[in-house]
């Protein structure tokens, strides 16, 4: 009889939870399910750092045919969707300084992006004019040891920003 009432209070309890509406993050695909295909055209930019674009689209392309499974083609007339992108602001500024030197020794990137994910029939099924993000990069005060890390520190801010934009796009942020 005891292990009865455990048995049922377990089953209850799992009963329970299975439906509390709980689930795990970044799952969701809040997208329309006629949507199979995504052109990525390279996002535009108005900023300075000319590389920036071309590494943004490449890591957003890279990040909805690996997580999303979308296949991403390059003819926007060809694709149920189109997501279009444009880099409108670009600041690095230096963050810390050592002590000694007054050189910079670590400093900050941000950039701010606006998007647009169109559908074939031109409804906008998701659109962000202030998308902004911040990267962190250091800098060697040794002027015989200074290696540029900018492209490394965009690379890396491009991969940042491709996660956060197909999270956001997907679970509709």
């Amino acid at each position: 009889m005891k292990h009865a009432l455990i048995l049922t209070a377990l089953i209850s309890t799992a009963m329970g939870l299975a439906g509390c509406g709980y689930h795990v993050g970044g799952q969701t695909n809040l997208l329309p399910k006629e949507i199979h295909t995504i052109a990525v055209p390279q996002f535009g930019n108005v900023t300075v750092q000319y590389k920036l674009a071309g590494y943004m689209s490449e890591a957003v392309t890279r990040e909805l045919v690996s997580r999303a499974k979308y296949t991403v083609i390059a003819d926007p007339k060809q694709a149920d969707a189109t997501l279009t992108g444009s880099i409108v602001n670009y600041f690095a500024s230096q963050t810390v300084s050592d002590p000694t030197t007054g050189r910079g020794a670590g400093g900050q990137v941000t950039v701010q992006i606006q998007l647009r994910l169109v559908g074939r029939d031109g409804k906008v099924l998701y659109a962000r004019p202030n998308f902004q993000f911040q990267d962190r990069f250091e800098i060697s005060v040794i002027p015989g040891q200074y290696i540029d890390e900018s492209q490394a520190t965009l690379q890396r801010l491009s991969t940042a920003v491709a996660r956060s934009i197909v999270s956001s796009i997907l679970e509709n942020f």
